[in-house]
């Protein structure tokens, strides 16, 4: 393994780290640093009693690596006299596995695990002495007293190939142990020999072997006349030429170079099984006799093995030496065996090799199926199997381990991510963590009952073994993880208890049993005291017992229990804290019971202390009578310092002070509570239930938060639509659940209480899900109305097969007596066309493949009439096509062949799968019904399930518990791939609808990634040759071109006349090329030397030049004109637009050109694709709006703008590069909707740039920072985007550029900024270049494939690149007056990474480009060459963000992470081209965030930088303190509503993230934000001030949840003080009374819900809006007997039918009144619009009697109502329509414009509506007018009444005057109009009356 460059010749660690510092190394214990008076310099001593506790460690934590890449570790030390010494260093291999390598005086013998080798460090023997196993041994022990100073040298590569066969990577850490001594500690590549000097090597030419002399850094000082090797130690590890591994470590030689004296030969290692196994098959691979034709997998990873062959391979790198020991050409002597090795070892012997045997070694990994592995288990949906009580916290509180089945999961509770123990076989039964959650124990169920003992953070399993219990049923570890305990039955079903000594499982040892004991108790409980290793206790029916083991045996003793001898008890737990004084086992111990009773029990003294009954609560008031009732029935039971926690058989979760006076907090869940756990801090509570849901209490914010739901039964089949990214299912628990793909959190569930759903089908482009039951009943549902469709009954038994066909007009569903039926499903609600009886095979069994239909839609299949045929229909009339004998195509089988599960292949293949009983896939041609061919056997059993890939390459089966992978067209020696963690049966595996994921159901729901790539769907993928791809429309010509050698050409297309071409791909051969760029416009086409044809379309300027494929590089030119008109003749334009060839066409005659036309037409040719998003997220995709700004909107004048933006809050993370910072200048911009900030990071102010009317894509700041360009989307109406040019001084806009039609994705300054690049999207697909003197537009080109990125080089403004589909596109600009000539050179992406989308680019120094991938990787590009040289993986998704700078990398992609590379040695590698090895690149610091990364701009050095995400967060990050700090954060999604508080100094505001957050208005600071995951708050209310002093404690804000609760946050304490559920549905509107009292809230179901915050009960449910969304509640104070009824407060409640109803009410009393009833008409919605908007209304703040409304109505218009002119009977009479409601409330029709007639009454007959009094009478309503009378003096046409007089308010009558508010003009007392609240476009939305100032204020804003 080749070191880095700057590792080169060596490195010094302890320099480098600068460990005096301690800043990146860690010490604990007695560890000083010291001066050595023999060594002259400064030493480190190590040393303590326990190694655990002093040591020195390098880096400073376990989560950093060193990443050093040399293969020689040199360590200087001298151990400790008489001491014990431990050294261990983790390094890392090229599998991504880390593996400890441990050397120490304690060991007594080697031990190896498969991530652990331990050596036993042995000293010199004494002169003399014997080499024999006795003289050995007295070698091992402590450090002998003369111990010397010593040299320690490790080759890591062949420690790691020789015990391990693994290849090394780097050294991770290293950590010293005492007793030592250290001087150094270093790297490198080279062997260092102190015992020669600088010109004894130079004379001994030792630099040829790779020998060095050792430099003065690591050299120990030498007196004159003495020799090195006399005064210190030297030990090489393992010792040169061994190819046998060592059991020690311990002095071979005095030095590599110079010869000395053996002391003693180490013994060989008593190998284990499995290395005999592996060695001796190294020797079959190595031995002539056994040579294969094909390399296995396994030899690659033994690197050592020597050849005889001139000159020593010590001199080149580990890596290089394996290269040349398989490909280095032997000599005639090599034939023979090499000298056998003298210990006895297996002899090597080397051969001669023919060329074709080593071309067979290279291709031998490709027979078989890759990639290895194909599939990656992502997520497990599922918990329990065996049992619902083991969960577990992890101790650093951040994970819950639980069994799912046959699989453990880990579940990081803030991520979700999951982690997996994959091993048992059937249902995992049990669990158990030791003290410090280091090693897991897991016990399996059935009759093979073995325990598995895990190494939990590297997640290795250390030990398997037998239980002797035929099923365990409880495990607890001891806290030192030394000795485990298990409990269950035995054969004959008596209770067994076995104890086990665990001790020695972490150093390889085996796991023995200490004591084992029959009882015939029950016992469901037992655990070891953590306080001493040898005690348990244990509790079960009628007994509790202690238990102990004393010399090999297991004794218990009972606790007497007296009068409670009798109980069920379930569960114990021991008290947490101790006091000093008291004895270890002063413990009480606290055991609970079925009924409800919790003993306390003296540990100590074996007696019941104290026993107490917990009964559940009682409604206030109702003092329970029968003390003796039943209790809770508690299931389990946990204890903390603090509180302890309890789950009961009745769904409660319970929180009990430790003296379990009353309950402090509880949580209800729907099943019973299986198994409580406390975590290690308190702070939360794990909880369980019988039906497999997995959640957490969260003390501090007393919230819930569920982890895990999953389905309490095996699930049956699935369906998944690739649109919405959803998944169904059905279980046998009669349950179907939705959920979603990308989080796979639950979205629905539909229970069938007397049904069970047996399957499911989703319709590919409607929301509607179909089922089918085992009554044979059929329902279709629509998911976004949550409502049942339609339910078909032609089937009277079990449904077993249920499909849609692929374009969604037609539904298949079959029963168990063989009915088929086919449904129309063009409408939503489906129908039936056809039910055929008795035609699928009655006994075949129900799955979800019963029925496939074809890709096409046009071809209907499955088994039937009988299991032995197979049939096929056409789909649209159900008319039989085919029948196939399945039992007739084995002809050699002696029983009948019956067909299982079919399966369609893509429609060209035109096949059509069948498994078969004896388990075989036959696959058939679906038309003639012929045997194409066979695969067997597929599973031992049968096949359940089959599923094809879309691309046809990858085949799914599912049997045996099992799922298989395969090679659909089996061209390899092993074809498939198995993967186990299912415990079940399989009943179905599928792929995902993109191919990236596979879903397999049966005892859970298993989501895999898929690693392999999506195949190529291009032509060039699809045509048989190699030759390069056409361009668009090549299918339709026929023209054939050749070269002068007549090589057969492809078909080239002509471009069209009408538009210009777009840019595609054609390659370009280099051979004889000066340069790669090349033209002239002086050459005519007809002068090509060389060509024999030319394809024309009838007119030259069609012509295209020769096209010849290439390997790698391929080559475009594009021309574009400037807008100018062409001076040339007539005759001369054909020729114009052709293309001009390059000079010296007779050499570069594989090139050709593509003219661009004049851009003045702005024509574009259609795109080669269809606009179908790529796989990249860095393609900008605009938030959803509902409405757009109307066309005759004008903006208030500047300077009389009644609203000023002050602030905002929040960046959009939807954006892509939509943030800017300048470090030399401080500028910082971002964007946040269509509003760009610039704010100043020191104060904190903002500045707003407005002018974008829509969502902004994307910015970019000029070099010199003066010049900022935005872009944004085109607005309804307009045929392009928009692009702003500001100045950067002044904020002020200088041009507005259009010219790409959808969306802007990247752009970028020139170095100079004299130009301007823009990059259209995904459906634009064209780059555009700009001046930047008049912006003016200097060449459009349209490119035939998505371009996701582009940059201009920093080291020339002519050129810049852009990356996309698999390639990168150099761009050269060449200028010519004022014709700009764009050359573009496309160059494939290296044939390692398959088939990618290059995402990400950035120009790094002197002449390099590196480049994202969509898969992880990170290539570096050459730009003299324009090739790739080298590629490395560089993070787990996809790389969105590159920011390189000097010498480092900045990369950021979707997996929230952001990495720091260091790449100075990128530079010295180019020079080696494709030989470049990417271990070079080291990855410094790695930072994760809050969401995918989207924008990043850091400091030229890359020290610190801001970086925003899709969380809407940006962040400071600083990589030399590895820190990152919030800088913006906003909500995440929309924001749904905004509230300030009483004194206006604060605001809170809520969002569809799930979040409340309270900012400072002052400061525009986030002051404190509450959470609530998995839920969307809807509405959000600030109490008003108290009656009493405002205060501190006072300040409330209270929220609603789209799940239909309510929750009241404290600001000060910042906590929530309660929570209710009064809404079934989500809530719309919530206010709080006047008083603050009482909350009142409205749901989506139109329920008005009215709750005491105080006691969180529910007080009033109104139902008179039922039916509608309410939108409006709010509440004003009035006078107590004003209005005529009681009460001192005034409320109103609004719906979106336009309804609004007023209420009086009297809190005190409990009284609530219904004042009034408003109905407002309104036309019928218009078309197009998917929603109306809403109906508001609010009261006046200085008139509580007057409302104001708006909505959807007649006008647009606000309509004003005064309830006192209603009162008095002064208002005429309006017709109104008869309520709804009891109330009979009436209907209001008003109007604010004079000359427009008021709408219509829409019924004659006069409402009603309750008096003071409580009984009924007629109310009229009145219309109220902004106007004044008609001209003619008489009402307006349909006016009920005369016009007001002057003095009168409009419309409001003589008894009542609107007053005028000071400061509003034209509103007074005098005669004339009013001000008219008309306002064109639709109605408004968003209404307010403020109160800090005496306006009346209404906002209209537009409906989004």
């Amino acid at each position: 393994m080749a070191a880095a460059a700057w590792q080169r010749p060596y490195l010094n660690i302890f320099k480098h780290f600068r460990v005096e510092e301690w800043k990146r190394s860690a010490r604990e214990g007695d560890v000083a640093a010291l001066t050595d008076a023999r060594l002259k310099g400064t030493v480190y001593r190590i040393r303590g009693s326990v190694p655990a506790s002093n040591y020195l460690q390098l880096p400073r934590t376990g989560t950093q690596s060193l990443g050093l890449a040399g293969r020689y570790l040199y360590l200087l030390f001298r151990p400790m006299p008489r001491k014990h010494f431990v050294v261990h260093l983790d390094v890392a291999t090229q599998e991504n596995q880390v593996v400890r390598i441990s050397f120490s005086t304690l060991f007594k013998e080697f031990k190896s695990t498969a991530t652990w080798l331990q050596f036993p460090f042995l000293f010199g023997a004494a002169e003399g002495s014997l080499g024999d196993g006795t003289a050995r041994r007295d070698l091992m022990g402590a450090a002998p007293a003369d111990v010397r100073w010593t040299c320690l040298v490790l080759d890591l590569p062949s420690i790691l190939s020789l015990y391990l066969s693994r290849r090394y990577s780097h050294l991770k850490s290293v950590k010293l142990c005492s007793n030592l001594l250290v001087k150094n500690l270093c790297t490198s590549d080279l062997v260092f020999d102190p015992g020669v000097t600088f010109s004894e090597a130079r004379r001994a030419d030792l630099a040829c072997r790779g020998v060095a002399p050792m430099p003065r850094e690591m050299a120990f000082p030498v007196p004159k006349g003495q020799k090195w090797h006399d005064l210190y130690d030297y030990i090489r590890f393992p010792s040169e030429g061994s190819k046998l591994p060592y059991d020690s470590i311990q002095k071979i030689c005095p030095g590599p170079a110079a010869g000395g004296r053996v002391s003693e030969d180490p013994q060989p290692v008593t190998l284990t099984k499995a290395v005999r196994d592996r060695l001796s098959l190294i020797h079959q691979i190595t031995s002539p006799k056994a040579m294969p034709r094909r390399r296995p997998v396994i030899t690659r990873s033994i690197p050592e093995v020597h050849l005889t062959a001139p000159g020593s391979p010590a001199a080149l790198p580990a890596g290089d030496q394996e290269l040349e020991k398989t490909q280095r050409p032997h000599s005639a002597g090599d034939a023979g065996p090499s000298a056998a090795v003298g210990d006895g070892g297996i002899h090597v012997y080397a051969h001669r090799g023919s060329e074709r045997t080593i071309r067979a070694t290279h291709t031998g990994s490709e027979e078989r199926l890759l990639p290895d592995p194909i599939l990656k288990l992502r997520m497990i949906i599922g918990f329990g199997g065996c049992s619902t009580k083991w969960a577990l916290w992890t101790r650093n509180n951040a994970a819950v381990v639980y069994p799912c089945h046959a699989v453990i999961v880990t579940l990081q509770i803030q991520t979700g991510e999951q982690r997996f123990f994959i091993g048992h076989t059937d249902k995992v039964s049990a669990l158990a963590f030791n003290g410090n959650s280091t090693l897991l124990a897991s016990a399996q169920a059935g009759p093979l009952s073995v325990v598995r003992l895990w190494d939990f953070p590297t997640g290795t399993c250390l030990s398997v073994f037998k239980t002797h219990v035929r099923s365990l049923l409880s495990l607890s570890f001891s806290y030192s993880g030394a000795v485990l305990c298990g409990v269950g039955k035995d054969g004959h079903g008596k209770t067994l208890v076995v104890v086990w000594n665990a001790a020695r499982v972490t150093r390889g040892g085996e796991v023995a049993v200490l004591a084992k004991a029959h009882t015939d108790v029950d016992i469901q409980a037992l655990k070891i005291a953590f306080f001493d290793d040898t005690r348990m206790v244990s509790c079960g029916r009628d007994n509790i017992r202690l238990w102990r083991v004393r010399s090999g045996a297991l004794r218990s003793c009972p606790v007497n229990l007296g009068e409670y001898h009798s109980l069920e008890f379930t569960d114990l737990a021991f008290e947490e804290g101790h006091a000093a004084e008291r004895e270890p086992e002063d413990r009480t111990l606290f055991v609970c019971s079925k009924s409800g009773h919790v003993l306390e029990v003296d540990y100590k003294n074996v007696c019941v202390r104290s026993v107490r009954r917990l009964l559940p609560a009682e409604p206030r008031g109702c003092p329970r009578q029968d003390k003796a009732g039943p209790g809770i029935a508690i299931n389990s039971i946990s204890f903390s310092s603090t509180f302890c926690a309890t789950g009961s058989e009745d769904g409660y979760l319970r929180l009990w002070p430790l003296d379990f006076s009353a309950v402090v907090l509880e949580a209800e869940h729907e099943a019973p509570v299986s198994s409580v756990c406390i975590s290690p801090d308190s702070r939360k509570v794990l909880c369980t239930t019988a039906a497999g849901n997995v959640g957490y209490l969260d003390i501090q914010s007393q919230g819930y938060n569920t982890l895990m739901r999953s389905h309490e039964d095996s699930v049956l089949a699935f369906s998944v639509e690739g649109i919405w990214k959803q998944m169904a299912t059905v279980s046998q628990d009669n349950t179907i659940r939705v959920w979603d793909l990308g989080s796979m959190q639950q979205l629905y569930d539909f229970t069938a209480a007397d049904e069970m759903p047996c399957a499911v089908a989703f319709h590919p482009t409607q929301r509607v899900l179909a089922c089918g039951f085992d009554s044979g009943m059929v329902r279709t549902f629509c998911l976004a109305a949550s409502d049942l469709l339609v339910e078909h009954k032609q089937h009277r038994t079990v449904i077993t097969g249920l499909t849609f066909s692929p374009d969604g007009n037609f539904m298949f569903s079959c029963c168990l007596q063989g009915t088929l039926a086919l449904y129309s499903c063009v409408a939503q609600k489906s129908h039936v066309l056809r039910v055929l009886g008795n035609v699928v095979a009655r006994d075949a069994g129900s799955g979800p493949d019963a029925l496939v239909v074809s890709g096409d839609s046009h071809l209907l299949a499955f088994v039937g009439p009988s299991k032995y045929v197979v049939t096929v229909m056409e789909a649209c009339s159900l008319d039989e096509l085919l029948r196939v004998d399945i039992s007739i195509l084995d002809l050699n089988s002696t029983a009948l062949d019956s067909a299982g599960r079919v399966c369609f292949a893509p429609v060209p293949r035109g096949e059509l799968l069948v498994s078969t009983s004896s388990n075989k896939i036959l696959v058939l041609d679906a038309k003639t019904g012929r045997l194409v061919r066979e695969v067997s056997p597929v599973h031992k059993l049968s096949c359940s399930s089959l599923a094809l890939s879309k691309d046809g390459r990858y085949l799914l089966t599912a049997g045996d518990k099992v799922i298989k992978v395969w090679d659909y067209r089996m061209h390899f020696a092993v074809n498939f791939q198995v993967y186990i963690g299912h415990s079940e049966p399989v009943r179905q595996v599928a792929f995902t609808p993109d191919q990236r994921h596979v879903i397999s159901v049966g005892d859970a729901i298993f989501l895999w990634d898929f690693l392999a790539l999506p195949a190529e769907r291009s032509p060039r993928a699809q045509a048989p040759s190699s030759e390069s791809a056409l361009l668009p429309g090549a299918e339709g010509s026929s023209e054939k071109l050749k070269d002068a050698s007549e090589t057969p050409r492809q078909t080239v297309p002509l471009p069209s006349l009408s538009s210009p071409p777009c840019l595609d791909v054609s390659s370009v051969r280099q051979a004889g090329c000066q340069s790669i760029f090349s033209e002239s416009d002086k050459e005519e086409e007809a002068g090509l030397p060389g060509s024999s044809r030319m394809a024309a379309n009838g007119d030259k300027d069609a012509s295209v030049g020769v096209v010849e494929s290439a390997r790698s590089e391929e080559l475009l030119v594009v021309r574009p004109k400037v807008g100018r008109e062409s001076s040339r003749s007539p005759g001369e334009s054909a020729n114009a637009a052709g293309p001009e060839l390059f000079p010296g066409t007779a050499s570069h005659r594989d090139c050709f050109l593509l003219s661009v036309a004049e851009l003045r037409k702005e024509t574009k040719s259609p795109k080669s694709q269809c606009s179908v998003r790529p796989d990249s997220y860095r393609h900008f995709t605009p938030h959803f709006k509902a409405s757009v700004l109307p066309q005759n909107f004008l903006p208030p004048p500047a300077g009389r703008e009644v609203l000023k933006l002050k602030g905002v809050i929040g960046y959009n993370g939807n954006g892509r590069g939509n943030m800017v910072w300048n470090p030399d200048t401080g500028f910082f911009a971002y964007t946040c909707g269509c509003v760009i900030v610039v704010e100043d990071l020191h104060s904190g102010s903002q500045n707003h740039w407005l002018g974008h009317a829509e969502e902004i894509s994307t910015l970019t700041l000029s070099h010199d920072a003066q010049v900022l360009a935005s872009a944004s989307g085109k607005r309804s109406g307009d045929s392009h985007c928009h692009i702003r040019i500001w100045n950067v001084q002044d904020g002020v806009c200088t041009a507005s550029l259009s010219h790409h039609e959808t969306q802007v994705q990247a752009m970028a300054f020139s170095r100079d900024d004299r130009f301007l690049v823009t990059l259209g999207d995904y459906s634009d697909q064209t780059i555009a270049l700009w001046n930047t003197y008049a912006y003016e537009l200097i060449s459009s080109t349209c490119i035939s494939e998505p371009v996701h990125d582009v940059a201009f080089s920093p080291f020339s403004h002519r050129d810049l690149a852009c990356v996309g589909k698999g390639a990168v596109m150099f761009w050269l600009l060449e200028q010519q007056g004022a014709d700009v000539n764009l050359k573009v050179h496309r160059v494939p992406a290296p044939d390692v990474l398959g088939p990618v989308e290059l995402t990400s680019l950035c120009y790094g120094d002197d002449g390099l480009l590196y480049s994202g991938t969509n898969s992880g990787q990170i290539c570096v590009w050459d730009t003299e060459t324009n090739c790739c040289f080298m590629t490395w993986e560089a993070d787990e998704g996809e790389i969105g963000v590159l920011v390189c700078g000097r010498d480092r990398l900045v990369s950021g992609s979707n997996t929230k992470r952001i990495r720091l590379w260091a790449v100075a040695a990128v530079q010295e590698l180019r020079l080696k081209g494709a030989d470049a090895r990417s271990s070079s690149v080291l990855l410094e610091h790695e930072i994760t965030l809050d969401g995918t990364i989207v924008s990043a701009a850091f400091d030229d050095s890359l020290e610190m930088g801001i970086v925003g995400t899709t969380a809407g967060t940006l962040w400071y990050v600083n990589w030399t303190e590895s820190t990152s700090i919030r800088l913006i954060s906003g909500h995440k999604n929309k924001v749904t509503e905004v509230c300030f508080s009483p004194d206006e100094t604060h605001c809170a505001t809520c969002g569809e993230d799930g979040s409340v957050r309270i900012w400072s208005l002052g400061s525009m600071e986030l002051v404190v934000q509450f959470q609530v995951l998995n839920q969307s708050c809807q509405c959000l209310a600030w109490k008003p001030h108290p009656v009493v002093a405002w205060g501190a404690e006072s300040q409330h804000v209270v929220a609603g949840y789209s799940d239909g609760t309510i929750r009241v946050f404290s600001i000060s304490r910042t906590e929530m003080e309660l929570k209710m559920h009064p809404h079934a549905v989500a809530l719309t509107a919530i206010a709080y009374s006047t008083d603050g009292e009482m909350i009142l809230s409205g749901g989506k179901d139109g329920l008005v819900v009215v709750s005491s915050p105080r006691t969180g009960m529910t007080i009033h449910v109104l139902a008179e809006h039922k039916g509608s969304p309410i939108t409006v509640l709010q509440c004003t104070r009035k006078q107590y007997r004003d209005f005529g009824v009681e009460g001192g407060e005034l409320w109103l409640a609004t719906s979106s039918d336009r309804r609004v109803s007023i209420w009086a009410s009297d809190w005190l009393k409990d009284k609530c009144e219904l004042l009034d009833w408003l109905s407002f008409p309104a036309p019928a919605g218009p078309e197009g619009l998917g929603s109306l908007p809403p109906s508001l209304a609010a009261f006046c703040p200085w008139e509580p009697g007057t409302l104001v409304y708006v909505g959807f109505g007649m006008q647009k218009e606000a309509l004003f109502y005064s309830l006192r002119k209603k009162q008095n009977g002064s208002c005429g009479c309006c017709a109104a329509p008869p309520a709804r409601h009891r109330t009979t409330p009436p209907t209001m029709t008003l109007s604010t414009s004079a000359a427009s007639p008021p709408p219509a009454a829409a019924s004659s007959r006069p409402p009603t509506a309750p008096s003071s009094s409580g009984s009924s009478r007629p109310v009229e309503a009145t219309d109220l007018c902004t106007g004044g009378a008609s001209p003619a003096g008489r009402p307006a046409p349909g006016s009920p009444g005369p016009a007001p007089a002057p003095g009168q308010g409009p419309g409001l009558g003589p008894s009542l005057p609107l007053r005028s508010p000071p400061g509003l003009r034209g509103a007074g007392r005098g005669g004339g109009p009013r001000r008219r609240a008309r306002r064109p476009g639709p109605a408004g939305c968003a209404m307010c009356f403020t109160d800090s100032i005496c306006r009346f204020v209404l906002f209209c804003f537009v409906f989004y």
